[in-house]
């Protein structure tokens, strides 16, 4: 039997911590509840935690600032802020310091939802270690620089290599092609070339030749996701 992902919910409005514990039980998860800055970073820094969700305005402290102190703890938990400073001034601190999601308040229950199945989502296709990227039958080498789909070498060029990496640590997300130029060719301009579009379509005939399905998803109008567990993408 598999066992259920746990789900930490930081959140001092009784009203919302109980809507989000719904939702996560929902989606199959146990929830667990802390009520102030305190509690929640001794929570998420002792607990196995799948996904955190953490309110900004607690008593004690900002809920930004505890991301820190959890990832310094060593835990790998997808971190999710929610907060009534929903500015993008306030979305993009929050991302900046380590959060993989921000939802400003109020939020429609239908979003949350969705953002927590993609996190969720994301939570089964960890690191397995410093070296392995597991997914499926789809494995990365970090050190070797090699990837092996149903235990057959797929052979990349370098640059090939880069952008599977990247979009392995992005899995699930919608990567655009402007992330793209910057992180793997690192241009932080757009060259107005389909340099990105040539690599990301040899990439994924590659893929796709040897899984048998779908790995790399085009979406529309904003870029790629990279999906090799589902083969649906979005």
């Amino acid at each position: 039997m598999t066992e259920q992902k746990r789900i930490l919910i930081v959140e001092d409005d009784s009203e919302t911590a109980a809507a989000v514990a719904a939702m996560a039980e929902g989606l199959g998860c146990t929830a667990t509840l802390a009520t102030t800055y305190a509690e929640g970073v001794a929570a998420a820094t002792s607990g196995d935690f799948a996904v955190i969700v953490f309110d900004r305005m607690l008593p004690g402290g900002d809920g930004v600032q505890a991301i820190a102190s959890i990832r310094a703890a060593g835990s790998t938990a997808l971190i999710l802020v929610l907060s009534a400073l929903g500015r993008a001034a306030n979305r993009v601190e929050g991302l900046e310091k380590g959060a993989d999601d921000y939802l400003a308040k109020p939020f429609e229950p239908d979003e949350l939802r969705a953002r927590l199945r993609a996190l969720l989502r994301r939570d089964s296709m960890q690191v397995l270690d410093n070296d392995l990227m597991a997914f499926g039958d789809l494995e990365i080498r970090l050190k070797a620089r090699t990837v092996h789909v149903q235990r057959r070498h797929v052979a990349l060029s370098p640059k090939e290599f880069d952008l599977i990496t990247f979009f392995a640590r992005n899995a699930g997300q919608v990567v655009t092609r402007m992330q793209l130029l910057e992180k793997v060719w690192n241009l932080h301009f757009d060259p107005q070339t389909n340099v990105v579009d040539v690599h990301v379509g040899r990439l994924r005939r590659k893929l796709e030749g040897a899984a048998g399905r779908p790995v790399i998803q085009t979406a529309r109008g904003e870029g790629y996701v990279f999906a090799p567990l589902t083969g649906t993408g979005m």
